[in-house]
C-alpha cells in the first residue's frame, strides 16, 4: 500500500493541536487530579517523607565534622536524629488513626505539661549561648516550647470551636481565655530569651482568630501591642539590638555580630546552580555556627545548589497548600481551626527559619521543621502530621476511598505474619 509524499510530511494530529489547547487539557486533567478525594492525604505523606529523608541526609552531611570533634564518631547526631525519626513516624502514624475527639481533649493537658515543664526549665533548665531553653534528662535533651506549640494549637482550635458552635461568638470571646493562654506560653517563653518561638506562638494565634473570623480593627490592635512588646525586648537585651544591627548590615561586623549571616550567605552562594556536591560542604568545617539546625539551610543550598533550596521551598508549599485544603474542605470548626493554625506554626516557622539564612529576616534560631537536627522539635512537628492525616481521612469522599482502596501496608504486614487475615479488603481477626 502506497503513501503519498503529502501524507508522509504531514504531522502527527497530537502536532497540529494549539498550544493553548494542550494546555487546557493539562489544566483540565489537574484539576481531576486534585478533585480525587485522597489527593491531600497523599500530598501530605509525600512531602513529609521527602523533608525527612532530605533532613536526615543534612544533618549527616552538616553534622559530621562537629560530630566527629566533640563524641569522635562523625555519626553521634545522625544516630540520634535517626532515633527521633524512628520514633516520630510510627508516632506519626498512630496519629493519623485517631479520632478527632482525642485531639480536643488532648489540648488540654498538653497545654498544662507544656506551661509546667517552661516553668522547670526556669528553675533546672540548661542556658547555652544566652538562651535558658533545654532540660537534661540523662542522655535526653528536652526543649519544652516545641510541644507547646502543638499544645495551643489543640487548646485554641478547641476553645473557639465550642464557642462557634452558638453562632457568632463576639471578639472578647474569642480573646478570653485564648490570649491570656497564649501570653502565658510567650511569657515563659521570652523568659528563656527564645524570640523565634515566640513568634511562631505568635502567629498560631493570629492563624485561629483569622479562621474563626476575627474583625481587621481587632488584628490591627494585636499586631500594634506585638510591636510594641518586640521593640521593648530587644532594647532590654544588648544581644538582640547586636542581631538587629546584624540583620540591617552583616558585614559591618563580620567577624562579630554579623558572623554567622555572612557564613551563611557565603555558603548560599557558593553552591550556584546545582551545589558544590553532596557532602563536600566547606562551610560546616567549623566556619558555620550551628549548620546542623538552624542553618542547615545554608549547608543544604551550598552542597545541593539552588535547585536543591527551591525543592525544599515547593516541598512546604506543597504541604502548607494539603493543610489549607483540609481546612477549606471538611465541615467540622474544629478540624478547620486546627489545621489552619498547625500550617501556621510548620510552613510559617519554616519561612522565618529560611528568611534568616537569606539575610530577609533577622536571626532568630529557630530550626526548618523536620529538616534540622533536634529530637524535640521533630517529634511534636511528626505528631502534628499526623494529626492532619487523621482529618484528610475526613475529607468528603475519602472514607470510601480509602475502604475501597483495601488494607494498609500495615494490615498486609500483619496478615503475613499470620497474625492477621484478610478478606474482600477488611481485616479481621
Amino acid at each position: 500500500m502506497s503513501t503519498s509524499a503529502e501524507e508522509r510530511v504531514r504531522p502527527p494530529a497530537r502536532a497540529q493541536e494549539s498550544p493553548q489547547k494542550f494546555l487546557r487539557e493539562q489544566l483540565v486533567a489537574l484539576k481531576e487530579l486534585l478533585d480525587k478525594p485522597l489527593t491531600t492525604y497523599y500530598l501530605i505523606i509525600m512531602c513529609s517523607a521527602l523533608l525527612l529523608a532530605l533532613g536526615l541526609m543534612m544533618v549527616l552531611s552538616a553534622s559530621s565534622i562537629e560530630a566527629l570533634n566533640k563524641t569522635g564518631s562523625p555519626f553521634s547526631w545522625f544516630i540520634k536524629q535517626s532515633l527521633s525519626a524512628a520514633i516520630g513516624v510510627p508516632l506519626m502514624y498512630a496519629c493519623s488513626r485517631l479520632p478527632v475527639k482525642f485531639f480536643r481533649w488532648a489540648g488540654y493537658p498538653l497545654m498544662a505539661l507544656s506551661i509546667i515543664a517552661l516553668v522547670m526549665v526556669l528553675f533546672i533548665g540548661s542556658s547555652e549561648l544566652g538562651a535558658q531553653r533545654w532540660i537534661y534528662i540523662g542522655p535526653l535533651t528536652v526543649q519544652p516550647s516545641e510541644p507547646a506549640k502543638l499544645g495551643l494549637v489543640l487548646w485554641g482550635a478547641d476553645l473557639l470551636a465550642r464557642r462557634a458552635r452558638q453562632g457568632k461568638i463576639e471578639w472578647r470571646q474569642m480573646l478570653i481565655p485564648l490570649m491570656p493562654g497564649t501570653a502565658i506560653l510567650a511569657v515563659m517563653v521570652m523568659l528563656g530569651s527564645d524570640l523565634g518561638t515566640t513568634l511562631v506562638l505568635f502567629m498560631i494565634f493570629l492563624a485561629l482568630l483569622w479562621v474563626v473570623g476575627a474583625p481587621i480593627k481587632l488584628f490591627g490592635g494585636i499586631m500594634a501591642l506585638a510591636v510594641l512588646a518586640a521593640v521593648i525586648m530587644i532594647k532590654v537585651e544588648p544581644y538582640r539590638m547586636a542581631r538587629i544591627g546584624a540583620f540591617l548590615d552583616p558585614w559591618a561586623d563580620a567577624q562579630g555580630a554579623g558572623y554567622q549571616a555572612v557564613q551563611g550567605q557565603i555558603a548560599m552562594g557558593s553552591g550556584g546552580w546545582f551545589g558544590v556536591g553532596l557532602g563536600e560542604s566547606r562551610q560546616k568545617w567549623s566556619w558555620l555556627p550551628h549548620g546542623e539546625s538552624d542553618f542547615i539551610f545554608a549547608i543544604l543550598g551550598e552542597e545541593l545548589g539552588l535547585m536543591g533550596t527551591l525543592i525544599v521551598v515547593a516541598l512546604f508549599g506543597l504541604l502548607g497548600y494539603a493543610g489549607l485544603r483540609v481546612a477549606v474542605r471538611v465541615n467540622d470548626a474544629f478540624t478547620r481551626l486546627a489545621a489552619a493554625a498547625m500550617v501556621a506554626w510548620v510552613v510559617g516557622q519554616a519561612t522565618v527559619n529560611m528568611g534568616a539564612v537569606l539575610g530577609v529576616l533577622p536571626i532568630t534560631g529557630i530550626p526548618l521543621p523536620l529538616v534540622s537536627y533536634g529530637g524535640s522539635s521533630l517529634l511534636p512537628t511528626l505528631s502534628a502530621l499526623g494529626m492532619l492525616l487523621s482529618f484528610a481521612r475526613r475529607e468528603p469522599g475519602a472514607r470510601e476511598a480509602l475502604a475501597a482502596r483495601g488494607p494498609g501496608p500495615a494490615a498486609r504486614a500483619l496478615s503475613w505474619l499470620g497474625l492477621r487475615r484478610t478478606t474482600r479488603g477488611r481485616a479481621t481477626r
